[in-house]
């Protein structure tokens, strides 16, 4: 009789094992315990890497917006009075005109030049009661400085000042006073000085030595002149 292939339907099977695989067969790859670890570690790590490249990238430096600053205002200081005055000089010797001195007693500080110090003198213009503001007669000028010591001369058109604070209760009309000594000068009288000199301001009451010094007056149309110093 002629040999027969096998039948395979009647070939044995091999008993499976738990945990042994059989010869024929293969476990899927990425079915191993050992290998899904490896695989988690590695997505894991590379998860950390990505990350920590975003968290370390170099970030635009941003510019910061400078804050506003509270503005202080620092005020002006105070103009020199010195400067809103007019100043007499031999060039411009103009220091006011017969419009701004209509009305008697009125008076007009301004600067004139010493001819031989070259300083600037304090002075002041007072309108006399005369009858025409158009003649120098009707105007006395004077030095605000004392002739002799430091004092500054003031006008006083208060009456009641100078009683109380001069202790001349005679006054009809304002006087020079100078504080220091508490001599009074009436604008309305002459003194002669000595050489025969003849200056406005005689002394009403006190020990100062002479009246103030004049700065002498001329009219010029409609202004008002200051010429020079005695």
């Amino acid at each position: 009789m002629a040999d027969q292939p096998p039948d395979d339907r009647f070939k044995s099977e091999m008993p499976e094992i738990p945990g042994v695989a059989g010869p024929g067969s293969r476990r899927p790859p990425g079915t191993n315990p050992a290998t899904r670890l490896v695989i988690g570690l590695l997505g894991l790590l590379l998860v950390v890497f990505v990350g920590a490249r975003w968290a370390l990238r170099p970030k635009h430096a941003e510019i910061p917006i400078a804050e506003q600053q509270p503005q202080i205002e620092v005020p002006s200081p105070a103009p020199d009075p010195s400067t809103l005055l007019p100043h007499a000089t031999e060039a411009n010797p103009g220091i006011a005109n017969v419009a701004e001195m209509a009305k008697p007693w009125s008076s007009k500080q301004f600067y004139i030049r010493n001819g031989l110090s070259g300083e600037n003198l304090p002075a002041l213009l007072v309108r006399l009661p005369s009858a025409s503001a158009s003649q120098a007669s009707s105007y006395w000028a004077f030095s605000l400085n004392s002739p002799y010591g430091n004092c500054q001369l003031e006008y006083i058109t208060d009456l009641g000042k100078l009683k109380n604070e001069y202790g001349f209760s005679g006054a009809k009309h304002p006087m020079v006073g100078n504080p220091c000594s508490h001599t009074l000068f009436d604008p309305l009288k002459m003194a002669t000085l000595p050489g025969n000199f003849l200056v406005r301001g005689a002394i009403a009451q006190g020990s100062d030595l002479r009246p103030p010094l004049a700065v002498e007056i001329k009219i010029q149309g409609k202004d008002i002149l200051a010429v020079r110093t005695e």
